[in-house]
């Protein structure tokens, strides 16, 4: 006598459901390929320590790198309350103090997950290496201030230190090349390449206290104090620079002050005003400079109002620039139309800091791109089938057990 109905049925059933998932089991595990997740990113942060005052810098970058060398772009620009620390050698708490507004705005940018393994560096320039040279004890104890401080948050510290005026004018001179993308671009394959014909630039930089020359040059650099050598994104590049201590906005200030009761302010904010950072001629430069300069002072300031601060400086600032411009660094009639005044380019501040957090990534680990199994859209739509139809498979077979007239 056969199986009574009501199993054979129910026999089918599971059968079917069975049949039905292992094919959705077999789908999704044989037919599935193995993919690269995007990489995560990483953060650093950089406090810039000038003369006239401290700015922080927060720069993010794929985990996974480039050619050992992070792709780094600027997430955060955030000017500390209060003048430079070198201000603070008779208070170095203070300096510390400075500091936490700009470190929690940082914070709170970056996830917290990330906070314990984001690089934190302060470099100091022209302003506490004047102040190291005059005082050596208050310089010491501005940066124990500043390293107590910056110690306690909840970050990877690398420390607080005095940047040496060559390095201050290399990591300048590598920011400046990799915002123009002339040491990696993006190629239309879809990759981080160095640019075949890419021409570096020079580098000109005026602080407070300082001002930095920095370029590639056509031969060897015979004096090996004025040499840089750097590693990016899988080159070597051999950058002669040289830092001038004293002849940075603030420092030719005291001595104009003294001399000539006049000021000036830098490169980008003195021709800025000017209206002379579009490319003009040496002769309209020069023609500007000296027309501002034989204004009356009365006409100067009902002309801008509102600018009595900055207005007595421009004038003695622009002759200033000209004059180290072609008396100190050389350039002419013929290679002025070389010279760009930039405070920004591709949306970056220009300086040291991103120089500085390109050359750290090298330095940190990378992340490989995480993996994960996946299907095709096909494979994937099959293995949904299998799965609703398995699901039936197994509702009727309950619903058959349930309904089913008991013998």
């Amino acid at each position: 006598m056969g199986l009574p109905r009501k199993t054979c049925v129910l026999t089918a059933l599971l059968g079917a459901a069975a049949t039905s998932g292992l094919a959705a089991l077999v789908l999704m595990l044989v037919q599935a390929t193995d993919v690269l997740l995007p990489a995560g990113t990483k953060f650093g942060l950089v406090f810039d320590a000038g003369s006239s005052h401290t700015s922080l810098f927060v720069y993010r970058w794929p985990a996974d790198k480039e050619n050992d060398t992070g792709v780094v772009s600027q997430a955060l620009a955030c000017q500390a309350e209060g003048p430079g620390i070198s201000s603070y050698a008779s208070d170095p708490a203070r300096a510390g103090e400075s500091l936490q507004g700009c470190l929690e705005e940082a914070l709170a940018l970056i996830p917290a997950a990330q906070h314990r393994e984001t690089p934190v560096f302060l470099g100091a320039t022209a302003g506490m290496r004047l102040l190291s040279v005059k005082n050596s004890s208050q310089a010491e104890l501005i940066f124990a201030a500043v390293a107590r401080a910056l110690g306690r948050a909840p970050v990877d510290f690398r420390g607080a230190e005095l940047l040496a005026g060559q390095d201050e004018g290399a990591l300048g001179w590598i920011t400046i090349n990799y915002v123009l993308r002339l040491l990696v671009t993006f190629s239309f394959s879809g990759a981080w390449v160095r640019p075949a014909d890419a021409s570096l630039v020079g580098a000109l930089d005026m602080g407070g206290a300082s001002t930095q020359i920095s370029f590639v040059p056509g031969g060897p650099i015979l004096d090996k104090s004025t040499q840089a050598t750097l590693r990016l994104y899988g080159s070597d590049y051999s950058v002669y620079t040289h830092s001038y201590l004293c002849f940075g906005r603030d420092q030719m200030l005291n001595r104009l002050l003294a001399a000539l009761a006049q000021a000036f302010s830098n490169f980008y904010y003195t021709f800025h005003f000017l209206n002379l950072t579009s490319g003009q001629t040496l002769r309209t430069a020069n023609a500007t400079v000296w027309e501002f300069c034989q204004r009356p002072w009365e006409l100067v300031v009902a002309s801008y109002p509102g600018q009595e601060r900055w207005l007595r400086d421009y004038c003695a600032s622009g002759l200033y620039i000209l004059t180290l411009l072609l008396e100190g660094y050389g350039f002419d009639q013929d290679t002025w139309s070389g010279i760009e005044f930039r405070q920004q380019a591709g949306g970056t501040d220009v300086g040291w800091t991103l120089g500085y957090m390109l050359n750290l990534t090298s330095m940190i680990p990378a992340e490989a791109p995480a993996r994960w199994r996946a299907a095709s859209h096909g494979v994937w739509t099959a293995g949904v089938v299998f799965v609703a139809l398995t699901l039936v498979t197994i509702l009727g077979t309950a619903a058959a057990q349930l309904l089913w007239p008991q013998a």
